[in-house]
């Protein structure tokens, strides 16, 4: 899959290894290269099966998250606009194929 950033501060910490680890420790940081490397080498979301892969709901409805370590997350959306539906208008995960990372870090902190 293709991965961009929404800010240019995500692609700093996601590409620069020196970075991740000053932000998020060592071992988040570590997680965070290995998700994106799975994240590259996968043809679509539904492929990705490391870090406990899973669609949001409620209000952040639309973004994906994959556990990096403690409660620290990577978050992304599709990158299609707009992305492909379900019939039951739900994102078909199943088909995206480019992501946007948005947040990295622990959301519920």
């Amino acid at each position: 899959m293709d991965i961009s950033y929404e800010k240019p501060k995500l692609e700093k910490l996601c590409l620069q290894e020196r970075e991740a680890d000053k932000k998020l420790g060592a071992i988040s940081g570590k997680k965070l290269r290995s998700r994106l490397s799975d994240i590259e080498a996968a043809a679509t979301v539904s492929e990705l099966v490391a870090g406990r892969p899973h669609p949001y709901t409620n209000d952040d409805e639309g973004k994906f998250s994959l556990d990096l370590h403690g409660g620290d997350r990577l978050l992304f959306v599709p990158e299609e606009d707009p992305p492909p539906l379900k019939d039951d208008g739900g994102i078909d995960w199943s088909k995206v194929e480019s992501i946007k990372v948005v947040f990295i870090g622990d959301p519920h902190g």
